[in-house]
């Protein structure tokens, strides 16, 4: 064999040997390798969840899902519920009261159910209901800020009331949108064009006709029950918190001073403030700012008994329907929305939106069309009446009411209060599961105000929230 062969197979047996040391050594984890005689690991546990993105628990509901296999209850004993009711010494002798299935919408029980009476602010569900149906309940209540003549700029309602005096919170309903932010988008439009000092005018010709309806006790308006309605306001008119406070007499001046105020500390010089007429069509627009969801709002005047905001709801749906934005056309607007939607009006009559005034007339089998619209499953729109009506012992205005009662969380109603006038509209669910309609409007209650007649419409709903009655 020659030298280099020799060599040659020399170096292939280094190789070899060495190839087989190294292999050796990677099957004990001596050096780094594929091969090893390690027993196999365990799979890894799980990536732990990040709290944050983590899936949340199933929430379980207030109410469960209604059963429509449930007992419809006997109609002679509902029938006998509401004669201990009508006879009721605390209601007085004037009373209607309806009680229908939900499901199937049958009569249970009724006494004088068609025969017009004094609604108070069960009013105003016909709004929400008409308000729902004949505007998108998304949309938004505008308020904007436009350039107008000369060194003008202009402010013109849209008929958000609840204007915050500053930032606006995209949580709340009232003080959704901001005046402190509609001022920092008009500052800066104006500052990126040299402007430091304008006339602020303010255009409330949205709405039309006196601002108090005349059929409005001097009294409930001084009381802070109401405020004028306007295109625009801060905080529903408020002089200072509270339920019921003093309001400012005229809205919109006040307003439009605050967002003068805003403007200032944003380096605008404001030289003066006043009314004008509508803003010029098409006109640049500077800053605007939106208010919570129609729905929203809705549901925030029928939780709280908001008289103001209802009417302007109200006066919303009677400029949508081509009617003058004004007492007379919102509450014509509003039933004849109703009447479109298969409600039998009969006998109704509406002073106003909000059930405040003096000479209004409704009927517990209105009230019951109502409710069987808000309830049907084919009308999802108008589901955000149905669930903002106050619940029992629990939200709104029945956030008092029932709270020793086994019907506390199963009423959702709708309260009307007036001097001699106590009412009461909304859903229950009985012992067995039923959802049952209801309506009770009295107007001629016993002196000695609320306490006497609600304390019978209340115990009325409770033993129908108690009653297994078959």
């Amino acid at each position: 064999m020659s030298t280099g062969a020799r060599v040659v197979g020399v170096s292939l047996l280094v190789l070899v040997l060495g190839g087989g040391a190294y292999g050796t050594a990677d099957a004990y984890d001596v050096v780094p390798g594929v091969v090893t005689l390690a027993p196999v690991p365990p799979d890894p546990e799980p990536f732990p969840a990040v709290p944050g993105v983590a899936e949340p628990p199933a929430v379980a509901p207030a109410l469960g899902p209604l059963d429509a296999a449930a007992p419809v209850p006997d109609a002679a004993q509902v029938a006998a519920l509401v004669q201990g009711l009508v006879t009721d010494g605390r209601i007085g002798p004037a009373v209607g009261v309806v009680v229908a299935d939900q499901i199937t919408g049958e009569v249970l029980a009724s006494h004088a159910s068609d025969q017009p009476r004094v609604p108070a602010s069960t009013a105003k569900l016909v709004t929400g209901v008409a308000a729902l149906a004949a505007l998108d309940p998304a949309s938004t209540l505008d308020t904007r800020v436009v350039r107008g003549e000369g060194d003008e700029i202009v402010l013109v309602g849209g008929g958000d009331m609840m204007l915050a005096p500053a930032e606006g919170d995209a949580d709340a309903v009232v003080g959704h949108a901001g005046l402190g932010d509609l001022a920092t988008q008009v500052a800066g439009v104006l500052a990126s064009t040299g402007t430091t000092s304008v006339r602020l005018g303010y255009d409330g010709s949205l709405f039309s006709g006196p601002a108090l309806s005349p059929t409005w006790k001097p009294a409930d308006v001084n009381q802070g029950f109401v405020a004028p309605v306007t295109s625009f306001a801060v905080d529903i008119a408020k002089i200072r918190p509270g339920e019921y406070p003093p309001r400012h007499a005229d809205p919109e001046a006040n307003a439009a001073q605050v967002l003068a105020q805003r403007l200032a500390e944003n380096g605008i010089t404001v030289t003066g403030v006043g009314p004008v007429g509508p803003a010029p069509a098409g006109a640049e627009q500077l800053g605007l700012v939106r208010s919570a969801p129609l729905s929203d709002v809705v549901h925030y005047f029928l939780d709280t008994s908001d008289n103001t905001i209802t009417e302007v709801v109200a006066r919303l749906v009677a400029v949508d329907s081509g009617l003058p934005g004004s007492f007379d056309g919102a509450s014509q607007a509003v039933l004849r929305e109703v009447a479109q939607l298969g409600v039998d009006t009969a006998g109704a009559q509406l002073v106003d939106a909000s059930g405040l005034g003096t000479g209004s007339q409704l009927t517990p089998d209105l009230l019951l069309g109502l409710l069987r619209l808000v309830t049907d499953p084919a009308r999802p729109e108008l589901r955000e009446i149905a669930t903002g009506m106050p619940v029992a012992g629990l939200t709104g205005t029945l956030a008092e009411r029932y709270t020793t009662t086994s019907a506390r969380g199963l009423v959702r109603a709708k309260t009307g209060s007036l001097p001699g006038v106590t009412s009461l509209a909304g859903t229950v669910v009985d012992a067995d599961g039923r959802q049952l309609l209801f309506a009770v409007l009295a107007d001629q209650t016993p002196g000695g105000g609320q306490p006497a007649p609600r304390a019978a419409i209340d115990g009325f709903v409770a033993r129908l929230a108690e009653c297994g009655c078959r």
